[in-house]
């Protein structure tokens, strides 16, 4: 009904003053449940084709694995032992998701302490084999190892007697053959319903590329200061970042000597503003701490006239210029501290505050 009593016409669709309601608002309630069910159905029938198509992968992954325990692992190791030998680069290429593939498995291997750059399958015989040099290593993938594309670049490591590494399931194919070792892939389903869009068999490759990055970076002994080197941009190069990048040195470091009054530290303590002052002997070496920690704990009437040696804490936590950002920020953490002093050979040569570390963006 209408406030003025008249009843409200069948077309008007929303109480007077209202919200225009939703369709489910003037829906029967069955099918507004079928229309639930439905979502509801689909939603689990999505879940269901992520879990398969990771089920898949998985297996392959496993086949793979128990391949390089078996005949593979000759390979492997023939392998990482002709990358190590040339006195070149590695050179990864590949068509198609095999090429997507391999310029990943180059940008892994040139990251980790193994120079190598990606070239083209199709681009390789138009002028870009003139990239390689007898010096080098080439790794070509293709699962057939029947892409015609990569014909020119095989007959050309052939001619120059250049290092060629197949990764293939195709063992008895033109790569397979050719090449001077072949890392056999064993035979795995895709993850595609029709068993035809490259899923598992690019998952296996890229599995098998980051294998050899990371054997040719333990077998180099690359450490994480290497890393560091080829890293420095990003929240990488941040965590790889050293203490001595980071620090206040020079006069900026709170420093009073043993026996100043706690008036005196105080005032070099707030004028430098790390919220703590380190206690150096006659020869410069640090044998002590004070905090603001420790001022509470020690606050009495007559505390600006005591000695620092009676406050100070002695034996205080340090980093060395060398040690890693990372590393400083644990410390920091777990010693619920805001500063350390970066000492060498216990004298103090810098001082670095959590808020230092924290916008290199080391977190």
């Amino acid at each position: 009904m209408r406030p003025d009593g008249r009843p409200t016409p069948d077309y008007v669709l929303s109480d007077p003053g209202g919200d225009a309601p939703g369709p489910s608002k003037n829906m029967p309630k069955s099918k507004v449940m079928s229309e639930q069910s439905q979502t509801s159905d689909q939603a689990a029938g999505l879940i269901a084709s992520a879990l398969r198509t990771l089920d898949v992968e998985n297996a392959g992954l496993n086949a793979l694995a128990a391949a390089l325990r078996d005949g593979l692992g000759r390979s492997f190791i023939a392998s990482v032992e002709l990358i190590r030998a040339a006195e070149g680069r590695v050179v990864v290429s590949g068509m198609g998701k095999s090429g997507h593939v391999a310029r990943k498995i180059a940008a892994t291997l040139a990251s980790t302490g193994t120079p190598a750059f990606f070239i083209h399958a199709g681009d390789a015989g138009h002028g870009d084999l003139g990239m390689i040099t007898p010096k080098d290593v080439v790794i070509a993938l293709s699962w057939s190892g029947e892409t015609s594309e990569l014909k020119s670049l095989i007959d050309y490591t052939r001619r120059f007697k250049i290092g060629l590494i197949g990764i293939t399931a195709g063992t008895d194919s033109t790569l397979g053959k050719a090449a001077d070792v072949t890392l056999a892939l064993p035979d795995a389903r895709e993850a595609c319903p029709h068993n035809l869009a490259p899923t598992t068999s690019s998952l296996m490759q890229l599995a098998l590329g980051d294998a050899l990055a990371i054997a040719l970076l333990e077998s180099r002994g690359f450490t994480a200061i290497d890393f560091g080197v080829l890293h420095p941009s990003g929240r990488l190069g941040a965590m790889l970042k050293f203490a001595r990048d980071l620090m206040h040195s020079g006069t900026s470091i709170p420093l009073v000597p043993h026996g100043t009054r706690m008036s005196d530290a105080v005032m070099e303590m707030s004028g430098k503003g790390f919220g703590c002052v380190g206690i150096v002997d006659a020869r410069g070496l640090l044998t002590g701490i004070i905090t603001d920690g420790d001022l509470r704990r020690h606050m009495r009437p007559n505390l600006l006239e005591a000695s620092v040696d009676d406050v100070m804490t002695k034996n205080p936590k340090t980093v060395r210029p060398d040690q890693l950002a990372s590393e400083a920020l644990e410390i920091l953490n777990s010693s619920k501290i805001t500063a350390l002093i970066v000492a060498e050979a216990r004298k103090p040569v810098g001082i670095l505050h959590l808020h230092d570390i924290l916008r290199a963006g080391v977190a």
